[in-house]
């Protein structure tokens, strides 16, 4: 699994402008194949379309997109959701496309915004999913999540029915 990651030539990144329409597509098209496209989730959310506008209009959050050469393969990245208090953040859009799943970036990405988030003294990250996305949710676990009973915060995503904690 990780082999694969060690030979593919991936740059992680922070979000720039010319990212937005690549990622849209990749979180959409996630949602579709895996029939979670929805009301309630990010699939009908306009904030989609415009990441790189969303995470740099908020000091306390930060996007990061992977890269193989030009092209998008996916991102992932932490915002400051309202209502869960200055010292936890949430896990959001960890989006890939289908040839990036299995490879080892995912678990790549998801270090990177944990250790970043550890940098800016948040000390729990929450996160929302949906069994849709049950390799997601495997992941998730791998890293020491907990499920939670209900949702924290308000992220506006009705849609999810599955939330996690992580303390740092």
């Amino acid at each position: 699994m990780h082999t694969r990651l060690l030979e593919m030539d991936i740059n992680i990144v922070p979000i720039a402008p010319e990212h937005n329409k690549a990622l849209a597509t990749i979180i959409r098209a996630a949602l579709e194949e895996f029939g979670a496209n929805k009301p309630g989730t990010v699939y009908f959310d306009d904030s989609t379309d415009h990441l790189y506008e969303l995470f740099t209009s908020e000091p306390q959050s930060f996007y990061f997109v992977a890269l193989e050469g030009d092209t998008v393969l996916g991102g992932a990245g932490i915002f400051p959701t309202e209502g869960l208090g200055d010292t936890t953040c949430e896990l959001v859009k960890m989006y890939l496309t289908p040839t990036a799943r299995g490879t080892g970036l995912g678990k790549k990405l998801i270090d990177t915004c944990l250790a970043k988030a550890k940098t800016m003294d948040y000390t729990q990250v929450y996160l929302e999913t949906m069994p849709e996305l049950k390799k997601a949710v495997s992941v998730y676990e791998k890293f020491g999540f907990t499920y939670l009973t209900g949702p924290m915060g308000n992220s506006g995503h009705n849609g999810c029915d599955i939330w996690m904690i992580k303390t740092l």
